[in-house]
């Protein structure tokens, strides 16, 4: 069972997001990186499925040269290869992406099976495994909370609108997961100092324009929470029960 894991490189959303003076990009000076959650599971899953069936784990990832810094910690977790698809640093559509990344599958492959987490954790467009999958002509299955590997081929179980759905398809399939189908594991010491030592295979795909266009970016505007002080003592006493019968609590 040979499975590819495609990840993305996004900021630690640990605080508010800064962005750069023409709103163009995120001013990543003083950020860290990580990869999504449900990338983080989608690793997980994979290592698990290797770990049960036998094969190999490759994990893939679309970035500059410091993207293989999140490469090296999906190899710390239970990926054997790595593939870093090197670029200049220039913000990628999800129409580029799809097309460096099905054609990285076909050279590199077969593979029995390419995960996907749902959608990253910065741009949330969760389209590029869905046009990878027609890219490669393969069968997909979106927003996974449970995933199986069969004789036949994988049964697959989503939720929607809190309806269960089953899928069972063939193989080899497309798979995006969501985060919850597992509790990713933390790498050991011995997988760290592994992961360290591994090499990175390099591609340098084309770059190429999507037809959507980025205007601006901002950043949304919090909850503002305050309090507002009734009065002190007796005097506090009328405005106390206004607001209470305006909330229906005094009848």
């Amino acid at each position: 069972m040979n499975v590819c894991v495609c990840v993305k490189r996004v900021p630690m959303a640990g605080g508010r997001i800064p962005l750069t003076p023409d709103g163009q990009d995120i001013d990543a000076e003083y950020l860290g990186f990580t990869i999504s959650p449900h990338e983080e599971c989608a690793v997980e899953e994979a290592a698990r499925i290797v770990e049960k069936h036998g094969g190999t784990v490759t994990v893939l990832t679309v970035g500059p040269e410091g993207a293989a810094e999140q490469l090296r910690g999906a190899l710390a977790v239970g990926a054997q290869q790595a593939l870093l698809l090197e670029t200049d640093g220039r913000e990628w559509g999800p129409v580029a992406t799809a097309d460096a990344v099905a054609e990285a599958i076909r050279q590199r492959g077969p593979f029995d099976l390419v995960l996907f987490g749902n959608e990253s954790a910065d741009s949330g467009g969760y389209q590029v495994g869905v046009r990878v999958a027609h890219q490669l002509e393969m069968p997909v299955v979106t927003g996974a909370k449970a995933l199986e590997i069969t004789e036949a081929g994988a049964r697959v179980r989503r939720e929607y609108r809190g309806v269960g759905e089953i899928f069972e398809l063939k193989l080899p399939a497309v798979i995006t997961v969501k985060e919850g189908i597992n509790m990713p594991r933390y790498p050991s010491l011995p997988g760290r100092l592994r992961a360290k030592k591994a090499p990175i295979d390099r591609m340098t795909p084309a770059w190429h324009e999507d037809a959507l266009s980025k205007r601006v970016l901002w950043v949304p505007v919090g909850e503002q929470g305050g309090a507002e002080v009734l009065g002190t003592g007796e005097d506090a006493v009328p405005r106390l029960v206004g607001l209470l019968e305006e909330l229906g609590i005094l009848a």
